[in-house]
C-alpha cells in the first residue's frame, strides 16, 4: 500500500485517480482550492482526506506531504480568466512546478506531472506551452518523475466538452483503426488515463508516456 496525495484531486481527472488509488487500497490524501468535491459520490469519497487550499501558499497544505510516498499533479485549465489570475502559465504551469519542488523537498519518491499532447483545440498555444515549461522544469529534480500526455480525455461530467463531443470522443475510442490513426489526437477515457497515472506513481517505470502508451497500457 502506498501513501498518495493527489494535487487537484477534486476536478475530473484528479477524482478518478482518487476513486481508482482508494479502490486499490491505497492511502490517499488531496489538495485542491475546493477540497472535497460536493458533486463526489460512493464510500471511496469518504476514504480521501480532503484539504482545501491555496497551492500557490505551500505553507498551508505542506504538512499533507508528511509521509507520502507519491504525487500526482492533476490540476489544469482548459480556458483562462486572466482578470481573476487564472490563466495557463499560472494553473497549469506554474501550480506543477510549485508543488514538485515541495515534494522534493519533502523526500517523496514520486512525481506524476498530468500534462498533455497537444494543444487543447479551442485554446491558445500558450495552453500547451506552459504545460512542456512545466515538463522541463521537473525533469532534473531529485525524485523520479514521470509525465503523462494524453491526447482529449473524455468521460462522465467532463467540464470542458459539451456532451455531442463527449460522446463523438468515445464512438471514435471504440473505432480503433480509426483512434490509431489520429496519433497524439486520439481520445481517452478519463479511467484508462486515471489507472495509468496510478500505476506510474506507485511502480514508475518510464520518465515519459505518449497517447500510445496511455491507450495500450502493459
Amino acid at each position: 500500500m502506498a501513501r498518495l496525495l493527489v494535487v487537484g484531486g477534486s476536478g475530473f481527472i484528479g477524482q478518478a485517480i482518487c476513486r481508482r488509488a482508494v479502490a486499490a487500497g491505497h492511502e490517499v490524501r488531496s489538495v485542491s482550492p475546493s477540497g472535497r468535491p460536493e458533486d463526489a459520490a460512493g464510500r471511496w469519497v469518504d476514504r480521501v482526506e480532503w484539504t482545501s487550499a491555496d497551492l500557490f501558499s505551500p505553507h498551508t497544505w505542506r504538512d499533507r506531504l508528511r509521509g507520502v510516498d507519491a504525487v500526482v499533479h492533476s490540476v489544469g485549465i482548459a480556458h483562462e480568466r486572466p482578470q481573476e489570475g487564472v490563466t495557463f502559465e499560472r494553473l497549469n504551469g506554474d501550480s506543477a512546478v510549485i508543488t514538485a519542488l515541495e515534494a522534493e523537498r519533502a523526500g517523496v519518491d514520486t512525481y506524476v506531472f498530468l500534462s498533455s499532447a497537444a494543444n487543447y483545440p479551442t485554446a491558445r498555444r500558450a495552453y500547451l506551452q506552459s504545460k512542456r515549461r512545466a515538463e522541463r522544469a521537473i525533469e532534473s529534480l531529485n525524485m523520479e518523475t514521470v509525465v503523462l500526455r494524453p491526447g482529449a480525455v473524455y468521460g462522465p461530467d467532463q467540464p470542458h466538452f459539451p456532451e455531442p463531443f463527449n460522446w463523438l470522443c468515445k464512438i471514435v475510442d471504440s473505432l480503433d483503426p480509426l483512434a490509431e490513426r489520429l496519433g497524439e489526437a486520439r481520445p481517452l477515457p478519463v479511467g484508462r488515463v486515471a489507472g495509468v497515472a496510478l500505476d506510474a506513481a506507485v511502480d514508475p517505470e518510464a520518465r515519459l508516456l505518449t497517447v500510445e502508451d496511455i491507450a495500450h497500457p502493459n
